[in-house]
């Protein structure tokens, strides 16, 4: 039977209604706790075995090499101390434990003998009235996932990209669940991903007032173009978002295309409509630099444009006030025996010279459009 309907409800939240907390379990970290563990369970035929509230990783792996199944355990910010025991009950590599509790990784896919080692860049994007030369567009995060063949660790850093909604909308999805960890790893891909969608919609909607600010009329009085620190601002977290989306095409590209051990036949097809999905996102992120540099480019233009402007104003006015500068400085060097100095009419004809040039080269810089 096709897998497509129970795909498509756990990776597509934004077309289903919140589902309710279920009593019995609870992902969400209380801050005074000393546990990095915000969850911590057992998954059998796609079920969630309820068991004591303080199940330890330790106890979940037992009892899954015991009776079947996969855990599941989440993590929020863990430190070296914390994740050294889940690191040997589990086996889990050193390298990959290094990266997985210091983050600030690039997205990447690694494996290391049974176990598959993903890191994701999780966007949020940051909600503000005015876009401003300091204004934080996007907010970075990551999500560190562990899949073995009978367990699924994930690790959280950040404040955003929380996985509890995920966890809860896979858990009524038994069907899904039922194929094991490699199915978690797809549903997280695509949270991931479609995250990124979203946030590529409301940057868009930041460029577009950016770009009719630049090619709107300016108002009178005021400067021509917008704010070239809110251009930059907005390029640099363009180049952050950027650097999320990038490096994560190799890994859903191998996801979706190289047989994996690990990877349920079945879940692998539908990595490729995750990467399909990344590539458009990837696109749109590079337009959007692209589409920056050219507004920040006509911002400077038109910058450069505007001075111009005023310099040949300054200088039409200069060469206007130039010729009555020059006659009068002729007639203050006080010599004795100068043309119409004891003429009646001398002073009235010199006044009249001097408006009469300056009425004409007004009215010829006016005419080439330099006043």
């Amino acid at each position: 039977m096709s897998m497509l309907p129970y795909l498509r409800a756990a990776v597509r939240p934004s077309l289903r209604r919140a589902t309710p907390v279920q009593p019995g379990y609870d992902t969400t970290r209380d801050p005074s706790a000393s546990s990095a563990v915000v969850d911590c369970a057992v998954y059998r035929g796609g079920r969630r075995m309820l068991g004591p509230a303080c199940l330890t990783p330790r106890e979940a792996i037992r009892r899954v090499r015991e009776d079947g199944g996969f855990a599941w355990i989440g993590l929020h910010e863990p430190t070296e101390a914390e994740f050294a025991g889940i690191a040997a009950t589990f086996g889990l590599h050193p390298l990959a434990v290094e990266d997985a509790v210091h983050a600030h990784q690039r997205p990447k896919l690694e494996r290391y003998d049974d176990t598959l080692f993903t890191v994701f860049k999780t966007i949020h994007y940051v909600d503000h009235a005015e876009l401003t030369s300091t204004s934080e567009v996007v907010e970075t995060g990551e999500v560190m996932c562990f899949t073995g063949p009978d367990f699924v660790i994930t690790v959280r850093h950040g404040g955003q990209g929380s996985l509890k909604g995920l966890r809860h909308r896979l858990q009524d999805d038994p069907d899904l669940l039922a194929k094991g960890p490699s199915a978690v790893l797809h549903s997280l891909a695509d949270h991931v991903v479609d995250g990124y969608i979203a946030v590529a919609a409301a940057v868009q909607d930041d460029i577009d007032e950016v770009e009719s600010e630049v090619f709107a009329a300016p108002a009178k009085g005021s400067a021509r173009g917008g704010d070239a620190g809110r251009i930059y601002q907005l390029k640099r977290e363009v180049l952050e978002f950027k650097r999320a989306v990038s490096p994560l095409l190799r890994p859903m590209e191998l996801l979706s295309e190289r047989p994996m051990r690990l990877v349920d036949p079945d879940i692998q097809k539908y990595f490729r409509d995750v990467a399909d999905h990344l590539a458009r996102v990837h696109e749109q992120v590079v337009g959007f630099d692209e589409l920056l540099n050219s507004i920040l480019q006509a911002n400077l233009a038109q910058a450069t444009v505007a001075q111009n402007e005023d310099m040949r104003k300054i200088t039409s006015w200069a060469a206007i006030i130039a010729v009555p500068t020059m006659i009068c400085g002729v007639y203050g060097m006080n010599f004795e025996h100068m043309p119409e100095l004891h003429w009646r009419y001398g002073y009235p004809m010199v006044m009249a010279a001097i408006a009469a040039s300056c009425f004409t080269i007004h009215r010829a810089l006016r005419r080439n459009g330099w006043l």
